[in-house]
């Protein structure tokens, strides 16, 4: 799984957003407002990482059980679906 071309983490005022860049302004138009542990999946996602090498993300560096890292990433993996950003 990749982030889409056209996608860029920028990090502004202290926040870490998503901007659309080039081609895909036309069909987004906003910005998303990442936390820290969703940017740094993120940055995984845009080396093409997996779910499975995103839970091992979050249980090496956040003190979760591999339940809840399996939830959160299906969650930001799910949202990120549904804005149309990964691919």
């Amino acid at each position: 799984m990749k982030i889409k071309d056209g996608f860029v983490l920028r990090e502004v005022a202290g926040q870490r957003i998503v901007v659309a860049v080039g081609k895909a302004t036309q069909s987004f138009n906003g910005i998303i407002k990442l936390n820290e542990s969703s940017a740094l999946l993120w940055k995984k996602l845009e080396d093409g990482a997996t779910e499975e090498e995103l839970v091992g993300v979050l249980l090496g560096e956040y003190d979760v059980t591999e339940e809840e890292a399996r939830k959160d990433v299906k969650t930001f993996v799910d949202n990120l679906t549904k804005a149309g950003l990964v691919k």
